[in-house]
């Protein structure tokens, strides 16, 4: 199994520029990283959550571009204009909410996983094992950036699965090393983005791999409706799960009031084959799951980039793209239709 020749299709999806962060930019962000992991462990959450979240409303505020973003996909989540006072309520809310979050990633590391597997409530982590262990066969995890999906996979590695997931380590490197430190002392391990080759054989090797699908919209996704938009989500998932023959099962995961997790999971489906009516079919279902999940608890959205394309021409474009591929239209790299067939190995889709 050979890599991609085209290095541009492995471009994290968030990840607009080409450019690392300069050196300098990259200690100050590990020196404040640690510095406040330190002081989260012992200041109250009560007491910094409420400081944390001021900061992130006014960074709503005062960041028009972030805000516009923002605006725009409550806007579409509760079928408002974005300039509605409705929306920028439910923006102002996620961004306080996010706020739990951040106090989360750096205090639940403080927590063996078993302690961490108390906070999950629901079923959810049980109907995926009972998924995976009847079926037999690898699994990938579907998630959107929902609740807290750490808490998770935590408490599914505990149980004692063979749960790996996806992360970026091209931004901070230092960062992603402690994050990663972080999660293999739970017994999760975390695979490197670009590094399809593992991807491939952990899914041969019937474990679990988790993706996120929801780091923002991108014109080569394969494309779905959303919310009652067009837009795109990565091929990753699907494409993943034809080649190796796993199966996918969505996760959702919100947070309740008491700071417990409640784990709901869709029901587990096979992608047929890599025909690109088969791979739309798969991703749309994924694109549902995403919907219900967001629904259900929008202010614990914290997908801060674009969901959906700028003009309603790209849209249209979309619908028309995934048309041509439930017509059976062949694909080329990237999701697009074209002449060819899709070859080799393909991206693995979003970073968890």
């Amino acid at each position: 199994m050979t890599e991609p020749k085209d290095k541009k299709t492995l471009e994290a999806p968030h990840r607009r520029l080409e450019a690392t962060p300069p050196r300098f930019v990259e200690k100050a962000a590990v020196i404040g990283y640690k510095s406040m992991a330190a002081a989260l462990i012992h200041l109250p959450t009560g007491l910094t959550v409420p400081v944390i979240g001021a900061i992130n409303q006014l960074s709503y505020l005062f960041w028009p571009t972030k805000r516009r973003f923002s605006d725009a996909n409550f806007g579409r989540v509760m079928g408002l204009p974005p300039e509605h006072p409705r929306v920028r309520r439910m923006a102002l809310r996620a961004y306080r909410e996010y706020a739990h979050y951040m106090v989360e990633i750096m205090r639940l590391p403080e927590l063996p996983a078993e302690e961490v597997s108390k906070l999950i409530l629901g079923d959810g982590v049980d109907r995926i094992a009972a998924a995976f262990e009847a079926q037999g066969k690898s699994m990938i995890i579907c998630a959107g950036h929902v609740g807290n999906n750490e808490a998770v996979a935590a408490g599914v590695a505990w149980r004692g699965f063979p749960a790996n997931v996806v992360a970026d380590d091209s931004a901070f490197p230092e960062i992603f090393e402690i994050l990663r430190k972080n999660r293999e002392d739970w017994g999760v391990h975390v695979v490197p983005w670009r590094n399809l080759r593992e991807l491939f054989s952990i899914l041969r090797k019937k474990q679990m791999l988790a993706l996120l699908v929801d780091w923002g919209y991108r014109p080569d996704g394969i494309p779905v409706k959303l919310f009652g938009a067009w837009t795109t989500l990565p091929a990753g998932p699907a494409v993943l799960a034809a080649k190796t023959g796993a199966i996918i099962a969505f996760m959702e995961v919100r947070r309740t009031k008491d700071g417990t997790f409640e784990v709901r999971s869709e029901d587990a489906f096979t992608v047929p084959s890599s025909k690109p009516a088969d791979l739309q079919r798969a991703t749309q279902k994924i694109a549902d799951a995403l919907e219900r999940t967001v629904a259900r608890a929008p202010a614990q959205w914290y997908s801060f980039k674009p969901m959906w394309p700028a003009t309603d021409e790209e849209a249209a474009e979309l619908e028309q793209r995934a048309n041509e591929m439930l017509a059976g239209k062949p694909l080329a790299s990237g999701g697009k239709p074209s002449g060819d067939a899709p070859s080799g190995d393909a991206p693995a889709g979003d970073p968890a």
